[in-house]
C-alpha cells in the first residue's frame, strides 16, 4: 500500500494549502504514518549520508538551518523540516516530499533521454554550486579527496546533463521535539544527535526538566556506536549524559574515601582512567564512542551570576546547589559543584571569542580538538558516502599535504585508516587542532550557541572549515527569529519569546538597540505555547521600562500580560491593550514613527497568527515557504 498511501497523504497536504488551512508541513507525514507506519523508516533508509536530528528547548530551528547550510555549502543533498514541524509526523513530511521530487526527476530524466525534453521542472533543495577540488582539506580528523573530478551524471538527473551532481547521498538534518526526540530516535537511527540545552517550557506537556533528561538519558544508553552525539558542556542537565557511552570520564568528581566501588583505573595507569562514578552509579562501557562537546569559552562575556529565572541550579548527580564561574544564558556557563566534584567538561569544539553586533550579526572564533573521546578521526559514514563519487588518492601522495591550523601550514601524516595526525609537537595537550572565524546574520549570545552548535556538527560530519564559514555566513534568520518585515514604512522585528529563558535572551539584546524602544508582546495560551502562562513572571520586562518609548499588549492572555507590566511598575497609562491581533498591529504600528523599528515578542501560536496578518497584507510569505 506504500506509493497508494502516499499519494493519499501527499493530497492531504496539497488540499491543506489550497483550502488555507495550513501549509501541509504535518498532515501529509500524519496520514502517512496511520495508513504506513512503517514510512518514516523506509523513506529515511533512502537518506544515504544518514540523519542527523537537533533537539533542545530554544535554538532548534536556527541551528537547523545552520547546519543545512553548511552541508548544502559542501554540495550535499539536504533534505531538511524548514518550516519547523518537528514531531514524527513533520519529518515523515519531509521525507515524503523528498521522496516525490526524486521520483519526478527520474521521470524527468526518462522524457529528457528521448530527446522531448521533461515535462516540468521540479526545484530541488540540492546544491548545485561548483567548487574548487584541488588539493586536500583537512577538517578536524575528516579527509577528503584531492582533484577528483566530479562525475558526469546523476541517476536524478538528465541523462549526460552536465550539472554536477550532490558529492554523497542525501543527508537529513531534522529539528525534533524535546519530548519525540526518543521516538524518532527509536524508529529511525541517527547518524548524529545535537543536544543543545533544557529550559523550562510547556511543563503541563513535558513535565520538569528532569523528564526530558531522563528521556535523553535513556536515549543516549539505546544509540549505536556510530551515532555521533553533540553535547552542550555548558548545560549541566545535558553534559553528563556524554558519561553513558563511554569509558572516558568527563568529570573528575572527588568521591569520598567510603564510596561504593567505583571503576577502577586502567591497566596503563592513564590518568583519563582514574576511578570515577557516572550519575546514577552506573557502568561505562568498555569503548569509547562518538560524543562531541561544545561550549563557549569567552570570558568577556555573560554575568558573574544565576538569573534569578535559572533553571538547573543543582548538581544532578548529588542535589548540592551548582556554582558557577561564568554565566551565559540561563543557567549555561561554566558550572561545578562543590559538592561531589562535578564540573564543566573541557569541550571539543569552543567559540573561544564572541563578538556581538546587534540583531543582525556575530561573529566568533571556533576552536576545534582532535580527541580520542571527540572528532578523532574520519567519520566512518561520511567515508562511505564519498566513497561513490570520489576515488582515493594513494596514501604517500598525499603524506606531504598541509594542513592549515592557526593561519600556519603543518605537516600532516596520515595513517592506514585515513585520519591526519600533525608531525611534530601537538598544539595543546588536547591534540591537533584548527581555528577558524565564523560571521553570521544573526545576533544575540544565545545564537552564539546556535552557531557553534552548528559548528560542530558540520565538523563532525566531515565539512571543511572554509566550507563551514561559507555556509554560515549566508545563512540570515528564520521565520520569527529576528526576522525583518517591512510594514507601512517601518521595520517590524519578529522575537519568539515563548519561555522565561528566550524572552529574556531577546530583551537583553533589545537592550543594546537604540531607544526609544516601539513593543508589541503578544502572549497565547494555547497547546503549542503551554497552557500555563505563568511563566511570564519570571521574565525580566523591567529594564525596559525606562527605554520603552510604546508598548502594546495583545493575545488571547492579553490581560494577564498588562497585570505583569502593571505590577512590574509600568503605568497601565503607557501601554495599550488590544485582545485582536491585527488591531493590535495597527495600533503598534501607529504608534511607531514612520522609518522606526516595532519590536514585536510573541509566543508561538501568536507568531504564527501575527505572520498569518502580515501573509494578508502583502507583507511576508507564508512561514512554510522557508527553506
Amino acid at each position: 500500500m506504500g506509493r497508494l498511501a502516499e499519494f493519499i497523504a501527499a493530497s492531504a497536504g496539497a488540499l491543506s494549502r489550497a483550502t488555507g488551512r495550513g501549509g501541509g508541513t504535518s498532515l501529509p507525514g500524519m496520514v502517512l504514518n496511520r495508513l504506513d507506519p512503517g514510512a518514516l523508516r523506509r523513506l529515511g533508509g533512502g537518506l544515504g549520508g544518514g540523519a542527523v536530528y537537533i533537539s533542545a528547548t530554544n535554538g532548534k530551528t536556527t541551528t537547523a538551518r545552520l547546519l543545512s547550510a553548511c552541508l548544502r555549502a559542501d554540495g550535499r543533498d539536504v533534505t531538511a523540516n524548514a518550516a519547523g514541524a518537528n514531531l514524527a509526523s513533520g519529518i515523515t513530511a519531509a521525507l515524503l516530499a523528498r521522496e516525490r521530487r526524486r521520483r519526478a526527476e527520474r521521470r524527468g530524466s526518462r522524457w529528457g533521454s528521448r530527446g522531448i525534453g521533461s515535462p516540468m521542472r521540479i526545484a530541488s533543495h540540492r546544491s548545485t554550486a561548483t567548487r574548487p577540488h584541488s588539493g586536500t582539506r583537512w577538517s578536524i580528523g575528516n579527509r577528503r579527496s584531492a582533484g577528483t573530478p566530479w562525475s558526469t551524471g546523476t541517476r536524478l538527473g538528465r541523462r549526460g546533463s552536465r550539472e554536477e551532481p550532490p558529492r554523497c547521498g542525501g543527508i537529513g538534518v531534522f529539528e525534533v521535539d524535546e519530548g519525540a526526540l526518543g521516538q524518532v530516535a527509536g524508529v529511525l537511527q541517527p547518524r548524529a544527535v545535537v543536544l543543545m540545552n533544557l529550559f523550562r517550557d510547556q511543563l503541563d506537556r513535558y513535565g520538569e526538566l528532569e523528564t526530558i533528561a531522563e528521556r535523553w538519558g535513556d536515549l543516549a544508553r539505546t544509540l549505536g556506536p556510530a551515532t555521533i552525539m553533540l553535547l552542550n558542556a555548558d548545560d549541566p542537565a545535558l553534559a553528563h549524559l556524554g558519561t553513558l557511552r563511554t569509558r572516558e570520564p568527563m568529570f573528575e568528581p572527588s568521591w569520598p574515601e567510603d564510596a561504593p566501588e567505583a571503576l577502577g583505573a586502567d591497566p596503563a595507569g592513564s590518568a583519563a582512567a582514574q576511578p570515577f562514578r557516572p550519575p546514577a552509579q552506573e557502568r561505562i562501557g568498555a569503548d569509547p564512542l562518538n560524543v562531541v562537546l561544545f561550549g563557549i569559552d569567552d570570558p568577556g562575556i555573560g554575568r558573574p551570576d544565576l538569573p534569578h529565572a535559572a533553571d538547573t541550579v543543582r548538581c544532578g548527580n548529588c542535589g548540592h546547589p551548582l556554582s558557577h564561574d561564568l554565566v551565559t544564558v540561563g543557567h549555561l556557563g561554566h558550572w561545578r559543584c562543590e559538592g561531589c566534584g562535578l564540573r564543566r567538561p573541557e569541550p571539543h569544539i569552543r567559540a573561544r571569542r564572541v563578538h556581538l553586533d546587534g540583531l543582525d550579526r556575530l561573529t566568533l572564533t571556533i576552536s576545534g580538538l582532535d580527541r580520542a573521546n571527540g572528532i578523532d578521526g574520519v567519520d566512518q559514514a561520511d567515508r562511505a558516502d564519498r566513497a561513490d563519487t570520489a576515488d582515493r588518492t594513494d596514501t604517500a601522495d598525499r603524506a606531504d599535504e598541509t594542513s592549515e591550523v592557526d593561519g600556519t601550514d603543518r605537516a600532516v601524516e596520515v595513517d592506514e585508516s585515513g585520519g591526519p595526525h600533525e608531525v611534530g609537537e601537538a598544539r595543546d595537550a588536547g591534540g591537533a587542532g584548527i581555528e577558524i572565524e565564523v560571521t553570521a546574520g544573526i545576533g544575540g549570545l544565545h545564537n552564539a550557541y546556535n552557531v557553534t552548535a552548528a559548528v560542530a556538527a558540520a565538523l563532525a560530519l566531515g565539512v571543511p572549515a572554509e566550507t563551514v564559514r561559507s555556509g554560515i555566513a549566508g545563512v540570515q534568520a528564520a521565520f520569527g527569529r529576528a526576522e525583518q518585515v517591512n510594514l507601512d514604512g517601518r521595520s517590524l522585528r519578529l522575537l519568539l519569546a515563548k519561555n522565561p529563558t528566550g524572552a529574556n535572551e531577546n530583551i537583553r539584546c533589545l537592550l543594546a538597540e537604540p531607544a526609544p524602544l516601539h513593543l508589541l508582546v503578544v502572549l497565547n495560551d494555547r497547546t503549542a505555547d503551554g497552557r500555563d502562562p505563568s511563566w511570564i513572571w519570571d521574565v525580566d520586562y523591567e529594564p525596559l521600562w525606562d527605554r520603552a518609548g510604546s508598548v502594546t499588549l495583545a493575545g488571547d492572555r492579553c490581560w494577564e500580560l498588562a497585570l505583569r507590566f502593571s505590577y512590574g511598575g509600568l503605568d497601565p497609562e503607557r501601554f495599550d491593550v488590544r485582545e485582536n491581533p491585527a488591531d493590535a498591529l495597527d495600533a503598534a504600528v501607529a504608534a511607531t514613527p514612520p522609518g522606526g523599528v516595532l519590536y514585536a515578542l510573541p509566543t508561538y501560536t501568536a507568531l504564527l497568527d501575527l505572520r498569518t496578518e502580515l501573509v494578508r497584507r502583502g507583507a511576508t510569505h507564508d512561514f512554510w515557504q522557508e527553506s
